[in-house]
């Protein structure tokens, strides 16, 4: 494993994710799916194996599992028939994926897209972290995942898919910052707030479901629109996003120099 060169100083794309599969440095229970790897990540599915736990936690020196049996709840055998997952609740599922990370290489999680946009917050666990989502370099272990679904519930099944994993050679260079704002001009319907008592949310159940039964559409009023605290909304980018095909992209969750609160999920963006 030690032997893998990476091409270059940045991120990996889909090229070399499939040689470390093919290499043995990930691994999974069952095997991969044909589109998991993605043009510059991987997605990772959900087991069979969770808990419900009381509040979200850093393994510290510890494993994951060991601190998981000073917090938990109860545990939850995800079946093919599928599990809720409730609403204000916190649980750990352990992932099918296996890192054994060769020297010179670090990962960094992140929701999917679809994930935050039914506002489920899940963060990336591993044994003895230090900081969620990020892998350090020649990590040998399994991974966790927190999973905390603020609006909606939602059904999950062993196989689900709510983050992905991008994995770095070396320091490549930053390259341009640029804000993106919100788009109030669209129409009449400037965006959507999620309703707070909907049905649950079958994630693997593609275009399954009437969107009016989870989302309340709004308008302007007197040319503006107010958010209230602790609800979640759905606006357009005032401006489309290009990113090249030898680049990589992410978006900072939260900015304070426009607020303290949580702006976006799912933070890459592919070439």
């Amino acid at each position: 494993m030690n032997a893998f060169q990476a091409p270059r100083p940045g991120i990996l794309p889909a090229q070399s994710i499939e040689t470390l599969i093919a290499a043995g440095a990930i691994t999974s229970d069952t095997p991969f799916d044909h589109d998991q790897v993605q043009p510059a990540s991987l997605d990772l599915r959900l087991s069979d194996q969770a808990w419900r736990v009381r509040a979200s936690f850093l393994p510290g020196r510890r494993k994951v599992e060991e601190r998981i049996a000073d917090v938990a709840m109860h545990r939850i055998e995800i079946t093919d028939a599928g599990v809720v997952l409730e609403k204000g609740c916190v649980y750990i599922v352990r992932l099918q994926e296996r890192l054994n990370l060769p020297k010179g290489l670090i990962a960094r999680a992140n929701p999917k897209s679809s994930t935050g946009r039914v506002d489920v917050f899940v963060r990336l666990l591993t044994d003895q972290g230090a900081s969620f989502d990020d892998v350090a370099e020649g990590y040998d272990g399994p991974l966790y995942l927190e999973v905390a679904p603020q609006t909606f519930s939602i059904l999950v099944r062993p196989g689900t898919r709510l983050n992905q994993l991008r994995l770095k050679a070396g320091d490549p260079p930053k390259l341009e910052t640029r804000s993106v704002g919100v788009d109030l001009q669209g129409g009449d319907i400037v965006g959507f707030r999620g309703r707070r008592h909907a049905g649950v949310v079958d994630l693997d159940h593609i275009d399954g479901h009437d969107p009016r039964d989870f989302w309340e559409p709004l308008t302007l009023r007197r040319g503006e629109l107010l958010l209230d605290p602790g609800e979640f909304y759905i606006l357009a980018s005032s401006d489309d996003v290009e990113i090249p095909v030898d680049q990589a992209a992410e978006m900072t969750p939260i900015d304070p120099s426009v607020g303290e609160f949580r702006v976006h999920y799912a933070g890459f963006f592919d070439p």
